[in-house]
């Protein structure tokens, strides 16, 4: 399924409500919105990525609050999908299903980027309300987690789905990519990271595109793996400390694949198992690239939104020169995203 890739934007959205360091919108405040905004949002030092408010005490309604922002989350996901998602197809006992070479494991790269971008931003959540870095580390992992697996539960309840043993391992190495690194190092020394461009396709395959990944462009963003790259980006400065690189410099390590159009197979069955769809002739293959990157929390910022909007830029890869290894062959590109 693709539910994935939205959780995090409904995560960044309750973190906007409440004005939290990753929020990505700001209004002219009036004085008594200004007084409340200042009582909720801590300031953050964005080059050590940690929060001022690590050695205050922990504050008992910020961490009820928190609380409650994940467990509404959780409770809203069980019955808006529920009600929405899963509505169309039948319920059935628990099940499991293999899907671990589906897609040419795109999916799988998709789930350990949420539960990253979710661990990360979760993490930030505890720590505004008071926590330690290790703490809201370990707890904010835990969180994305087990919001993933929530949607695991529901698709393990669906004809349609089931529960993905190789779903739940990509959500596991997400969550943990994070939560060991700010343990070891008390920063991220590699964040994975996404990117995508829009596809264009020939006229033959659009009614099969149109039917797979959507015809609007945000449903094109969030389905359509053909046009996906998945990134770990390595701050070169963190690992190699007494080289001279800038330490906003990265370097990423970039998968995608094309000539997808179908989950196992380029071809479709109707319901009575008459071929509906068979574009066999097209190869499925994996791309692999190797491309610079930006760590935008290293640059300084006295501005609160311009910090916002570093933190959030860290989500997805810069538009930069790369080469490209696929089939065997390595090619260079002025620009890939």
């Amino acid at each position: 399924m693709y539910f994935w890739v939205v959780k995090p934007v409904i995560l960044l959205l309750l973190l906007n409500f409440f004005k939290t360091p990753c929020a990505y919108a700001q209004v002219v405040p009036t004085p008594f919105q200004e007084h409340a905004a200042n009582a909720l949002v801590p300031e953050y030092n964005v080059s050590t990525q940690q929060p001022e408010t690590d050695s205050t005490p922990t504050n008992k309604r910020k961490v009820v609050l928190i609380a409650s922002i994940h467990a509404g989350a959780y409770v809203s996901t069980l019955a808006i999908l529920g009600a929405a998602w899963y509505k169309g197809y039948a319920k059935t006992p628990f099940h499991v299903f293999n899907d671990s070479k589906e897609w040419l494991q795109m999916d799988k790269a998709g789930h350990a980027w949420t539960a990253y971008t979710i661990a990360n931003y979760s993490s930030h959540l505890w720590q505004w309300a008071g926590w330690n870095q290790h703490k809201a580390a370990v707890v904010g992992g835990i969180s994305a987690l087990g919001y993933q697996t929530i949607l695991e539960y529901l698709d393990a309840h669906s004809a349609k789905w089931g529960w993905s043993w190789a779903d739940m391992g990509a959500n596991t190495f997400g969550a943990a990519l994070f939560t060991t690194q700010e343990l070891l190092w008390n920063e991220q020394k590699v964040s994975i990271r996404f990117s995508s461009f829009p596809q264009h396709y020939e006229a033959a395959l659009q009614p099969r595109v149109d039917d797979l990944f959507g015809t609007t462009f945000p449903e094109r963003l969030l389905k359509d793996y053909n046009a996906q790259t998945y990134w770990a980006s390595f701050n070169l400065k963190s690992i190699f400390t007494t080289a001279p690189f800038p330490k906003w410099l990265n370097l990423a390590v970039g998968y995608g694949a094309n000539g997808m159009y179908g989950g196992f197979k380029n071809m479709a069955l109707d319901k009575d198992g008459n071929v509906v769809f068979d574009r066999s002739d097209i190869k499925r293959v994996r791309v692999w690239y190797l491309s610079p990157d930006i760590d935008w929390t290293k640059f300084n910022s006295n501005k609160k939104l311009v910090r916002t909007l570093f933190s959030l830029l860290n989500m997805i890869k810069v538009p930069a020169p790369a080469l490209q290894l696929s089939s065997g062959k390595v090619k260079a590109q002025w620009v890939s995203f």
